[in-house]
C-alpha cells in the first residue's frame, strides 16, 4: 500500500507551509505534467527544477552544468541568493559547492583522506561515544526532543572533532550552527552573522594550528592540520580555501546528518510494523537490516530535497526542455528518489528494498564526501536509539510537526518523542 495522497489533479501550489510538511505529492504531479519546470522561488530567483530519476542523474552528472555561481546570468535582484546566506561577503565562496574542475579536483583530492573507509572507521568509537553521552543526558526523563538534544548536537561535536577544533570552543560551532539551520526561523541577518563568526573563529584556528604544526604528521591528524600541511608542502592551498573548506564540511557535514536521522527516526516511529523488524533484527545481533535501512531512509525521505544549485554554461536540453546559457538548475532528488519509472512501489517504506540507487547524497563527481561518516552516525543513532529506549514513540500529533523553511534541506524542526525511563545507575565504588 502507498503511504501518500494522490497528487493533486492540478498545478500544485509550491513552497507553502502545506508543501514543506509532504512535498511528495506536488512532485508526483511535476513528475508526470512537467518533468523539467521553470519556476519563481520565496527568493525571487527563477531556476529550472528536474524531477524525474533520469533526467536528475543526468543532470547530475553533467559537466555543462557548473557549480560556480560565476555562471549564473542573475538579474540584480537575484544577486547573492543563490547560496549560504554571507558566504560572499565572508570570503569563503571557495568550497566543493561552487567550483569546478581543475580547482574542485585539486581540493577534493585533499580532502578525501579524512573520508576513506579506514579511517571512518577508525571514527567509529568516537561516534558511539557521542551517541551514548547524549543519550545519558535525557534517558532518564522519559521524554526528550530528538532533534536538539540528539540528532542536532551528535553531527556537530562528530565533524568538529574530525576537523580538529578543540573540546572547549565545540559549544561555540553548536551555537553558530544551530542559528545558520534555522534559516528564516532566526533572527534577521542571523545566518550571515553566525557565517561571519565561524570565518574569523576558522582563520584564527588555522593560524594557531599552522604556528604549533609538527614536521611530521601524526597518526589520525586532523583535517584542518592535513589542510594546512598540504597547502605548505607545495599543494597551493590559500588559507582562504582551507577556511572555506572547513566551513563547507561543517555546514554541509552537519545539517545533513541532523535531517537523516530526524527523518529516519521519524518515519520509523510512523511505520512501526518496519521499526519493530529492525528492532528485532538488531536484538539478534544483525547488521543487514540496518545498513539497507538508512539507504531506504535516504531514499524514502532523505535529508536534501534539492541538489545544490548548478547553473548551464552553455544552451543544452533536459528532459525535453531548452535551458540557456546562465540559467539556474535545481535537481530535486526528494522527486527522483519517489520516481516509480526507477523504484517499485516508491511511496513504500521497506527496509530490506534491494538495487535502491537513490540519490540521496548525489553523482557524479560532485557525489557527497562525507557520505561514509553519515552512514556511520546514522547506522550508530538509530541502532542505539532504538536498542536503549525499545519503546520509543512520538509525543505529537504527525499534523502538528513543523518542517524547516529552507530550499535545500529537509528536516523537521523538533521531534518530541516519549519513552520508559532509564532507572539510574548504580554508582561505582
Amino acid at each position: 500500500m502507498t503511504d501518500q495522497p494522490a497528487p493533486p489533479s492540478t498545478a500544485p501550489e509550491l513552497f507553502t507551509w502545506e508543501f514543506a510538511a509532504d512535498p511528495y505529492p506536488a512532485y508526483a504531479w511535476l513528475r508526470e505534467h512537467e518533468p523539467v519546470r521553470r519556476t519563481r522561488l520565496p527568493s525571487g530567483v527563477e531556476a529550472w527544477l528536474v524531477t524525474r530519476y533520469a533526467d536528475a542523474r543526468q543532470a547530475l552528472a553533467d559537466q555543462r552544468l557548473s557549480k560556480n555561481p560565476a555562471h549564473h546570468d542573475e538579474p540584480a535582484h537575484a544577486k547573492g541568493k543563490t547560496g549560504i546566506p554571507g558566504e560572499r561577503k565572508a570570503e569563503l565562496m571557495t568550497h566543493l559547492l561552487n567550483i569546478d574542475p581543475p580547482d574542485h579536483s585539486r581540493l577534493r583530492r585533499l580532502v578525501s583522506k579524512a573520508f576513506t573507509p579506514r579511517r571512518v572507521a577508525e571514527f567509529a568509537p568516537r561516534v558511539q561515544e557521542l551517541t551514548d553521552d547524549l543519550i545519558d543526558r535525557f534517558v532518564r526523563t522519559g521524554s526528550a526532543d530528538l532533534i536538539h538534544e540528539f540528532a542536532f548536537p551528535l553531527p556537530i561535536y562528530a565533524i568538529c572533532d574530525l576537523l580538529g577544533v578543540p573540546r572547549e570552543d565545540q559549544d561555540d560551532f553548536r551555537d553558530w550552527a544551530g542559528m545558520m539551520i534555522r534559516h528564516g526561523g532566526g533572527p534577521r541577518g542571523g545566518v550571515a552573522r553566525s557565517v561571519k563568526k565561524m570565518r574569523g573563529y576558522l582563520a584564527e584556528l588555522i593560524h594557531r594550528k599552522r604556528a604549533a604544526l609538527p614536521a611530521e604528521p601524526t597518526p589520525g591528524e586532523d583535517l584542518i592540520s592535513g589542510l594546512i600541511r598540504a597547502s605548505d608542502h607545495g599543494e597551493h592551498l590559500t588559507e582562504n580555501e582551507a577556511a572555506a573548506m572547513a566551513f563547507i564540511l561543517l555546514f554541509a557535514g552537519f545539517e545533513t546528518t541532523v535531517n537523516l536521522i530526524g527523518n529516519g527516526t521519524y518515519a520509523l516511529l510512523t511505520h512501526p510494523e518496519q521499526r519493530h523488524r529492525l528492532q528485532d533484527s538488531l536484538a539478534r545481533g544483525e547488521q543487514g537490516l540496518l545498513e539497507t535501512g538508512v539507504e531506504e531512509l535516504l531514499r524514502y525521505d532523505g535529508p536534501v530535497e534539492l541538489a545544490t544549485w548548478r547553473f548551464a554554461t552553455q544552451p543544452l536540453s533536459l528532459g525535453g526542455q531548452d535551458i540557456a546559457a546562465g540559467d539556474p538548475v535545481l535537481v530535486v532528488l526528494a522527486a527522483a528518489d519517489r520516481d516509480p519509472e526507477r523504484f517499485a512501489d516508491p511511496d513504500v517504506l521497506d527496509l530490506a528494498r534491494g538495487d535502491n540507487q537513490h540519490l540521496g547524497y548525489g553523482h557524479g563527481i560532485h557525489y557527497c564526501l562525507g557520505a561514509p561518516l553519515a552512514r556511520l552516525e546514522g547506522r550508530t543513532a538509530l541502532a542505539t536509539l532504538l536498542t536503549r529506549l525499545p519503546d520509543l514513540r512520538l509525543a505529537a500529533d504527525p499534523a502538528d510537526l513543523r518542517w524547516r523553511g529552507g530550499l535545500i534541506m529537509r528536516g523537521l524542526r523538533t521531534l518530541p518523542v516519549e519513552f520508559t525511563p532509564a532507572a539510574e545507575k548504580a554508582v561505582q565504588p
